[in-house]
């Protein structure tokens, strides 16, 4: 796997991987999040990224929309703690289409008030659809639990209140704090040679100019204190999540608790949490762990849905299954079809060309470069089952993982 790399004359990067299918893939990110927020501004950064498909010098909201859906394309984007994305799938002869819309949006959005309106009131649709759904409303404030006192812990879509303050002035002050072409990236994945695909990213984004700012400092607050909440909920399942504080993306540990976590409770059904839990008692049908990573911390969380009366139960099995990964060492054979499972894992994942081309704007973003798939073997075969018992002990110790449940009063 290739992948090519060229800065911009003002400073923006630019990753590209041919590929010989027909549709194609492109993006641009730049790295502002919610983190990125102050206090007065908690959902602004997600605000931003909604208002910036509102209309610019050069189009209406409706052209904005229609411009690649008319050709079979789509036009999509994203905020996270650390990254806004707005990004396109098109077919390979519409790649300048995608382009140059991308390019309209970022530098010429005008954001009309009368828009910017109608457009909070999708978002507070947005807030309380969460609040409707105890299975991802409990992983945001986990994130507020772990990370207490950080900028980690502010929610991605803000408040109502928040949010009904904003205006067009709030935006381009936003905008002109934080974003600068250092801090962008633009990823395509396609049937299109990298030299006219670098000489088509200057024509459109190489005049952008945004003020450089001083580097945003994070304010990651540390130590971590463990905590139990308990929240009154009337639906009928119970909602629970462990969590721990973990590795950000720079730590060497970091490649070790992807593949703990994959044997732990990821996303494979031989996981030991699905297998224990689920198939063996049949106390849950939904069961999982999760580790994120930041640029300088992470999350460890462990998330499952059941009966009330079985709540009890489900932790303490969750509890034997941490401490047997703390207390036993994985065998050659285990290790052996872990390191597999996980790199099979990640070949079909890249089958995806469109989350290829996110992973590798994120990639680029944290670590500077993308790995090849030689350097993604040797970096999961080098793992050893003592690495793997050294990060159990830390990140699934019982005594160290807060707790949060919503259940029936």
């Amino acid at each position: 796997m290739e992948f090519y790399t060229h800065t911009l004359s003002n400073g923006i990067r630019v990753i590209h991987k041919e590929v010989t299918q027909e549709v194609a893939h492109f993006g641009w990110m730049v790295q502002v999040g919610s983190r990125h927020e102050e206090t007065s501004e908690f959902g602004l950064a997600h605000f931003v990224e909604h208002c910036l498909f509102k209309g610019t010098k050069n189009r209406r909201m409706h052209h904005i929309l229609s411009r690649m859906e008319d050709v079979g394309g789509e036009l999509n984007a994203y905020t996270t703690k650390e990254e806004t994305f707005i990004y396109s799938s098109f077919l390979r002869q519409d790649y300048k289409r995608a382009m140059e819309l991308i390019s309209d949006i970022v530098n010429h959005s005008v954001f009309p008030e009368k828009e910017l309106m109608k457009e909070k009131e999708v978002i507070f649709d947005e807030i309380n659809s969460y609040k409707d759904n105890p299975s991802e409303q409990i992983f945001d404030e986990i994130d507020e639990i772990v990370f207490k006192n950080s900028d980690l812990g502010n929610n991605i879509l803000g408040s109502e209140e928040s949010v009904a303050s904003f205006t067009r002035e709030h935006i381009q002050k936003f905008i002109q704090k934080n974003y600068s072409t250092e801090k962008m990236i633009l990823s395509s994945v396609g049937n299109i040679k990298a030299e006219r695909l670098f000489a088509w990213a200057e024509k459109y984004f190489g005049s952008m100019q945004f003020a450089k700012q001083v580097e945003t400092k994070n304010t990651l607050v540390f130590p971590y204190e463990k905590q139990l909440i308990t929240k009154p909920l009337s639906n009928y399942q119970t909602h629970c999540i462990l969590a721990n504080r973990a590795y950000g993306s720079q730590n060497k540990d970091a490649k070790v608790l992807i593949l703990l976590n994959n044997i732990f409770g990821g996303p494979g059904l031989n996981s030991r949490l699905n297998m224990s839990i689920r198939e063996k008692h049949g106390f849950t049908y939904s069961i999982e762990s999760n580790y994120h990573y930041y640029s300088d911390a992470g999350i460890f969380t462990i998330y499952f849905g059941t009966d009330k009366r079985h709540l009890n139960r489900v932790k303490k099995l969750i509890a034997k299954e941490c401490n047997l990964l703390i207390d036993k060492k994985l065998t050659p054979r285990q290790l052996m079809k872990a390191k597999k499972q996980l790199l099979g894992q990640i070949f079909i994942a890249q089958e995806n060309n469109c989350n290829l081309m996110l992973s590798m704007a994120k990639s680029l973003s944290l670590h500077k470069k993308v790995d090849t798939i030689e350097e993604i073997i040797e970096r999961i075969e080098s793992i050893q089952t003592e690495e793997i018992q050294s990060v159990a002990s830390k990140i699934l110790n019982p005594n160290a993982l807060s707790t949060l449940e919503y259940t029936q009063p």
